[in-house]
């Protein structure tokens, strides 16, 4: 019987001997790149200098660099190898809650690389980046449409700047009208995102927590109890952490104005109502909006990010320098010295932000057009609720009834007597193939495990996970312990101390024993 490519039974037992070189399959053993050969040589041929360096005094160097000199194909190589080690959104899905990790359409690069876009200088004269600032006003504009809001700041570089630029504003129009030394609080529902609170604390606020209700919502009355003349604002999450949409918006709006306070909403979860909700119809003074979550930039990687922040005409005066505006004369910047930005609160960073995610955010909106945007709304709620209703007869629903929004939440309830907790289910996935989803967060669930699988997944993508995701919630209620407990078994690293990892990090890399390095 022909058997290649056949799957391993859940119950066969394999004898895999270890190989010889460290490599596994097509999967290279790569050192770091310390540890690799080549300190005696360069990857290129230089020029011997003409200068002695005499002229830098001190500023010579003494020791060697402390890398190797590697050519061309041994750098590609390098990278490619420790590529293979990381999961990617072009491998998989990311199935990583609260977080949109959804695939960057290849178009968006092209644009941004386009030149005058991806070689100018945020110091180049106005005049020669006439077509930057409008495609930057055009976003702008955009972004207002999409969201019914008079004004907004491009300028932050990241939703938590993007919280940070709101609450200033806030704090700027609580300054202007002399209540600032009173308004001294900030209300933060138990569900939202980490981020809130610390930038609340951040700005000088106290933090006062509100309550949720338990189909996982603000409990309005507790939310009422604690407004009063000392609150600046809140910060909702809508939808919320916990996937669903805040049902008593309007309420929570009205409460909060009447208290003279502002509501501040995280938007980080747009991309579950664009183009169905405008978040100005819904009473909101200030959102960010992450770009790379709803409009495709992006994410993660520590490289450049965007989080506009959109405002309400009562906080439009104080939005942060610069902003672009258009007249006869063209497009053109306003600086917070200038009299048109006499109330803005500063700025927030050196320039005008991120040019490239304005480029590629844009060309997103314009490929989608209004349709298609409404479209990634709906197949991103449809999306959750495929696994949700594929997954909860095997695992529990933190919040059952109802349909959710943008992701589904399980909390360990059904992992109860098997000795398995969320963070074996998890190191499990690594072994299938698959990254985690969210763990433990929102911590109003116990043992959550948070799934947003973005609209950007196919149903045949979507399967393959809820497929993989069944055959271990029914390994681990079968009692197959050992699954889970040492896993992952086939990852190029194995489960780590995580306790001593965090309370004792290794944050510099030192030469092994009895390496040339070392030596």
């Amino acid at each position: 019987m022909n058997t290649v490519g056949r799957p391993t039974a859940p119950n066969e037992v394999q004898t895999k001997p270890a190989t010889l070189t460290g490599g596994r399959g097509l999967l290279q053993n790569e050192a770091l790149i310390f540890e690799g050969d080549g300190w005696g040589k360069t990857g290129v041929d230089l020029p011997e200098p003409k200068t002695d360096g005499s002229d830098l005094g001190d500023l010579v160097r003494k020791d060697p660099i402390g890398l190797p000199g590697l050519s061309e194909p041994e750098t590609m190589r390098h990278y490619v190898r420790l590529s293979q080690k990381n999961h990617a959104i072009d491998l998989a899905i990311y199935p990583l809650g609260s977080c949109t990790m959804k695939h960057n359409p290849r178009l968006n690069e092209k644009m941004a690389r386009l030149p005058g876009f991806s070689d100018i200088h945020p110091l180049q004269p106005i005049s020669t980046v006439q077509g930057a600032l409008e495609l930057m006003d055009t976003l702008a504009h955009w972004l207002k449409t999409l969201t019914g809001m008079p004004a907004v700041a491009l300028s932050p570089k990241a939703g938590a700047h993007g919280e940070l630029c709101g609450l200033m504003a806030i704090r700027a129009a609580h300054e202007a009208s002399g209540q600032h030394e009173k308004r001294r609080k900030v209300l933060v529902p138990t569900s939202a995102h980490g981020t809130n609170p610390a930038t609340a604390a951040f700005v000088g606020y106290t933090v006062v927590e509100v309550a949720q209700t338990e189909d996982g919502r603000v409990d309005v009355a507790d939310l009422a109890s604690k407004l009063g003349d000392d609150v600046a604002a809140i910060m909702v999450t809508n939808p919320n952490t916990c996937g669903l949409f805040e049902r008593d918006i309007l309420e929570i709006s009205r409460l909060t104005h009447e208290a003279g306070a502002y509501f501040y909403c995280d938007g980080a979860n747009f991309n579950a109502i664009v183009g169905r909700v405008r978040p100005g119809d819904l009473g909101v003074d200030a959102m960010h909006i992450n770009l790379h979550k709803t409009f495709s930039t992006p994410h993660g990687g520590g490289g450049p990010g965007a989080g506009p922040v959109v405002l309400s005409e009562a906080l439009a005066p104080f939005a942060p320098a610069p902003w672009v505006v258009h007249d006869a004369d063209g497009y053109r910047l306003i600086e917070r010295e200038e009299d048109e930005a006499v109330q803005a609160f500063g700025r927030l960073c050196a320039f005008q932000g991120q040019m490239g995610m304005y480029v590629r955010a844009l060309s997103y909106m314009m490929s989608h057009g209004a349709d298609g945007l409404r479209q990634v709304a709906e197949d991103a709620v449809l999306n959750a609720n495929y696994i949700k209703a594929r997954l909860c007869d095997l695992m529990s629903a933190a919040f059952p009834d109802g349909p959710c929004m943008h992701e589904a939440l399980f909390d360990d309830e059904w992992l109860k007597g098997t000795d398995i907790t969320t963070l074996d289910f998890a190191k499990a996935m690594i072994d299938e193939g698959f990254h985690p989803m969210t763990m433990y967060f929102p911590l109003v669930v116990h043992g959550a495990m948070l799934i947003e699988p973005t609209e950007t997944e196919s149903k045949a993508e979507l399967d393959r996970f809820i497929h993989a995701m069944r055959l271990l919630a029914q390994a681990a209620k079968a009692g197959d312990v050992d699954r889970f407990k040492g896993a992952p078994f086939h990852a190029p690293l194995k489960r780590l101390d995580e306790t001593r990892a965090a309370r004792s990090p290794v944050l510099r890399w030192s030469a092994p024993a009895g390496s040339n390095q070392a030596a």
